[in-house]
């Protein structure tokens, strides 16, 4: 993968995290993306994009511990979702 090409992931990965729909799932995606993405490597990008293709119903209610994410997304990334201290507002 070119760098022209992850700079382009991630650009995009920013608009769709801060353009959800509601405010509040606005926050939880873009405060994660915006405090976190400059140390995603490939995989951590990977797993932002998958995340992003969830309903954000289910990933909020996985983010406040609610209901269980599958198991493609969970591990230490969803851990650090799950921590909410990157909220901002």
């Amino acid at each position: 993968m070119t760098s022209t090409d992850l700079t382009q992931r991630i650009a995009r990965a920013k608009f769709r995290a801060w353009h959800r729909g509601t405010r509040e799932a606005d926050y939880m995606f873009g405060c994660y993306f915006d405090t976190y993405h400059a140390s995603w490597d490939e995989a951590g990008l990977a797993w932002f994009e998958a995340l992003l293709e969830e309903d954000d119903v289910d990933v909020m209610a996985w983010g406040m511990g609610r209901g269980e994410p599958p198991e493609h997304l969970a591990g230490d990334q969803m851990e650090v979702l799950r921590r909410l201290d990157y909220v901002n507002i």
